[in-house]
């Protein structure tokens, strides 16, 4: 007698967890970013962008959600599905990446020191140079029961935002993100 095939075991969930209710959370924690559904490649959640000033070229904020697949975050050696909660900048090579980022004393650099003085345990805050996922806490979900999933990815959003919030980074990230370019008078090229 022949057993029908099995359906093989996958470390992906079976389906999209429900992002939803991820925004209304998140909210109070983040005022004044503007917030985008990502629901596609490997991330499901909310980007909170901050207002970018005019002529700015870069955008700065936070990611709220779950990491379903490793592609693109293998830096973060993940063990998916995961929350994540992290802040970025983008472009990389950008004027405000390298004054937010990369130069000694940054507002990230700062940021990274002191939230590590913030969180005891694990898992902890990791800072990332030349990412965009600059300061980033994770935490696989693969031990959790899956009816415990949103209690306790609600949790983790909850402590994760509770700590950016304190370590003074949602606010002086949403006034310094961007800086507008230098504009020149038209006509006028400097040589």
């Amino acid at each position: 007698m022949s057993r029908a095939p099995q359906a093989k075991s996958s470390k992906r969930p079976s389906k999209a967890p429900d992002i939803s209710w991820i925004q209304t959370l998140a909210a109070p924690y983040l005022r004044g970013y503007r917030a985008a559904a990502k629901s596609r490649g490997p991330l499901r959640g909310y980007r909170f962008l901050a207002r970018r000033k005019p002529g700015a070229k870069t955008s700065a904020g936070f990611f709220v959600g779950y990491l379903l697949q490793p592609e693109n975050h293998e830096f973060l050696h993940p063990e998916p599905p995961e929350c994540a909660v992290f802040a970025f900048i983008e472009p990389v090579n950008s004027a405000s990446y390298r004054r937010l980022v990369t130069t000694e004393g940054s507002l990230l650099r700062r940021t990274a020191e002191y939230i590590g003085w913030l969180t005891h345990r694990r898992p902890r805050f990791a800072f990332f140079e030349n990412r965009t996922a600059v300061l980033v806490r994770h935490f696989s979900m693969r031990a959790w029961p899956p009816e415990k999933h949103r209690h306790f990815s609600r949790n983790f959003f909850i402590e994760t935002l509770a700590w950016l919030v304190r370590s003074g980074l949602v606010a002086k990230l949403a006034s310094q993100a961007s800086v507008p370019r230098a504009t020149r008078p038209s006509g006028k090229h400097k040589s």
